[in-house]
């Protein structure tokens, strides 16, 4: 893609730069293996069902993977904007809405109609029986999906931001745990007869991993078991006070969370659709702490259900549970935060319904060394690291001022630090003394013009 970077005056942008030549028979290929994937999933036949799949899978991967390097791989290494306000497909254009409506279409054909999947699954046995020793199902396919799309997406991470070795680790690391502890390991534990354990998934996020039911569940399986239990409570209770202590929640939702890695990896080019508007923090107020409240809420009532203490508690912990896990569990981290990325930005989910981000927020603001540091009077208020932001925070409002970012919605992704291109803005782990303090800021009013 062509950066317009020469500077004007005129009132008028110009038009967004076309596709390269050498880009479109890489987007031909993509084009390509999302017919052949819509021909496998309509085919009844399941060998032809299975070399379309992997038709569909090599073109999208492949072609993918090439536009990647063209379109980033041959530029200079840095911060370029690539006209994202410009382009249909990433400024809530036709393309982009076509884009969402078949994220949403795909979610809630996954959850509630799985049958229109079926060719799609049956293709997909000979991989779940070698790596899961049974047939797949439609969570299995979610999950080859899901997991293809980090790696691949990933790897566009990797050549757009291959001139920095926070980004370049951050996103290996996503690709990382997606693949090994968010695909392979629960798959592996399936075929030696324990339970399918997400190791990178804790209470409040996977939120049923201390529900009673779960735990007792564990417990009977013996040694493993118990481990997974004792690993759920270490890590919801110890280690993650412990770690957002010391880095922030961006150890977490930017470097481990199969969640963030998605919106890192392929969300990464809808960052900026992220609302920055009072009213938005208002609505992330309004929904984020109050979920977080409900799942509280729900496991203690479990847990004094299962005491015996109050067994009436079921008539209410059971429609409480469905609720949740319909509205919450399933159309809000799903429908609506994968869904609505072209529309609403890559962290929708994050920003608005994840109980783990409010958690992992509340000791960040409070009880954390990790803040942006900001140097003011360097800021020319150009607007990138604001733009940058995919968790809908000003940026530019603090740099302005020399104030530090101590925010609770913050992933520490560390791209408006990268955007900005007066080095303003620094991710830092110091003392909490004076953590709030602003920058020396030298006012207008302090200086004489000789």
């Amino acid at each position: 893609m062509q950066d317009f970077s020469d500077a004007s005056l005129a009132l008028v942008q110009p038009p967004a730069a076309a596709t390269q030549p050498g880009e479109k028979p890489a987007l031909g290929a993509v084009a390509l293996g999302l017919l052949a994937l819509l021909v496998a999933a309509a085919d009844a036949d399941v060998a032809r069902a299975r070399l379309s799949l992997g038709l569909a899978l090599l073109l999208l991967s492949g072609g993918a993977l090439a536009w990647a390097w063209l379109a980033f791989g041959r530029s200079a290494p840095g911060w370029h904007p690539h006209d994202l306000w410009r382009q249909a497909s990433t400024s809530r254009g036709t393309v982009a809405w076509a884009t969402g409506v078949a994220f949403t279409g795909f979610y809630v054909v996954l959850y509630w109609c799985p049958w229109l999947l079926t060719n799609l699954i049956r293709a997909l046995d000979p991989f779940s029986q070698s790596l899961r020793h049974r047939a797949a199902d439609q969570w299995f396919l979610y999950g080859t999906f899901y997991t293809l799309a980090v790696l691949v997406l990933g790897g566009r991470a990797l050549w757009k931001y291959r001139f920095s070795r926070y980004h370049l680790a951050r996103t290996a690391s996503v690709m990382f745990f997606q693949l090994g502890f968010g695909f392979l390991l629960p798959g592996l534990l399936l075929a030696l007869q324990q339970p399918e354990y997400y190791f990178t998934y804790f209470w409040p996020l996977k939120y049923d991993y201390l529900f009673p039911g779960t735990v007792a569940q564990l417990l009977h399986g013996g040694g493993l078991g118990a481990f997974m239990v004792f690993w759920g409570v270490v890590m919801s209770f110890l280690a993650t006070p412990v770690l957002t202590y010391f880095f922030g929640k961006r150890w977490y939702c930017a470097w481990v969370c199969g969640c963030g890695g998605l919106a890192e990896t392929a969300g990464d080019a809808y960052r900026h659709l992220s609302d920055k508007s009072r009213q938005a923090w208002r609505w992330e107020v309004r929904l984020l702490y109050p979920i977080l409240g409900l799942i509280i809420l729900l496991t203690a009532l479990l847990w004094l259900g299962a005491s015996g203490t109050v067994p009436a508690l079921g008539v209410v912990t059971g429609p409480l549970g469905q609720f949740y896990g319909f509205a919450i569990g399933s159309v809000f981290s799903g429908v609506i935060g994968v869904g609505f990325y072209p529309l609403m930005g890559s962290r929708v989910w994050c920003r608005f319904g994840c109980p783990m981000a409010a958690y992992l927020g509340l000791l960040q603001k409070h009880f954390s060394r990790f803040r942006i540091s900001t140097n003011g009077g360097q800021c020319i208020s150009c607007g990138n690291c604001s733009n940058a932001c995919e968790m809908g925070i000003d940026v530019k409002q603090y740099a302005q001022r020399g104030e530090p970012i101590v925010r609770a919605a913050c992933v520490g992704c560390g791209l408006c630090a990268t955007a900005c291109p007066r080095g303003v803005l620094n991710l830092e782990n110091g003392p909490q003394t004076g953590r709030l303090a602003s920058s020396a800021f030298v006012h207008a009013d302090s200086l004489r013009i000789l």
